[in-house]
């Protein structure tokens, strides 16, 4: 018997908040089938789809049969998230290489468009893969009222409300929250730090040398090498001491 969803309070997010938008580039750009005219909007609606799931599919990563179902009308756009989300893509480089923390994460932000509220929210989620599965969370996702109010069945999911009223915008999902976990990234030993020698030797421009100042002329002195006289070796033993010592 599978365990019912544990209740949890939404914290105030961006996406709950309604509010008046104006369109910009930073607004997401809405995929839906209820608007195509050509069958290359067809295609650019799988495309945006592939990205809000996967954020890049190869060629070895497409389901070419669930695109050629979406093409003739038999599946819907849910049906084809539904899809991705239980493909073997979508296993192998989300499911396998998180905890079921991170995958609550990562589906909540995809499926739902949003972040995840509270840890409570995961917590409940992942009870809910315990029980059910993965296919039976997926599915508990896509028939939620919160899908279904956003997105319906023709909608490709998207970041809702990314633009903030102060005009800033919240990251991309794919940027906070990566496609490894941390101890997968450790595991497979990256990110590497190729980076860091260049961000170790950058100076600041408040702290670079001006005109005139001494450390412009360090490079120039180390290359001139050893300058002057060679110290005299003077053995003890050639000192006429009792002629050095002056008398009294």
């Amino acid at each position: 018997m599978a365990i019912p969803l544990l209740e949890y309070a939404p914290s105030t997010q961006n996406s709950r908040v309604s509010g008046y938008e104006v369109g910009g580039d930073e607004q997401s750009r809405i995929f839906s089938t209820d608007n195509l005219l050509s069958s290359g909007q067809i295609g650019d609606l799988i495309e945006a789809a592939y990205r809000q799931v996967f954020f890049h599919a190869f060629a070895a990563d497409r389901e070419k049969f669930l695109e050629s179902q979406l093409r003739s009308g038999q599946i819907t756009v849910r049906d084809f998230i539904r899809g991705l989300c239980l493909s073997n893509t979508f296993t192998n480089s989300f499911y396998n290489l998180n905890s079921n923390y991170k995958f609550v994460t990562h589906c909540i932000q995809k499926v739902l468009g949003r972040d995840v509220y509270n840890e409570a929210e995961k917590i409940a989620w992942s009870i809910v893969i315990a029980t059910k599965g993965r296919a039976g969370f997926i599915n508990d996702l896509l028939n939620s009222n919160e899908y279904l109010e956003n997105f319906g069945d023709n909608i490709v999911p998207f970041q809702r409300r990314r633009v903030l009223p102060s005009g800033a915008s919240e990251l991309p999902f794919n940027i906070q929250s990566p496609r490894y976990d941390a101890y997968y990234r450790r595991k497979l030993g990256f990110p590497k730090a190729s980076w860091q020698a260049a961000v170790r030797g950058y100076t600041p421009q408040d702290q670079t040398p001006k005109a005139g100042s001494p450390d412009l002329f360090k490079a120039m002195a180390a290359s001139l090498g050893k300058v002057g006289n060679m110290p005299q070796s003077i053995s003890p033993y050639n000192i006429d001491y009792q002629n050095l010592v002056p008398r009294r």
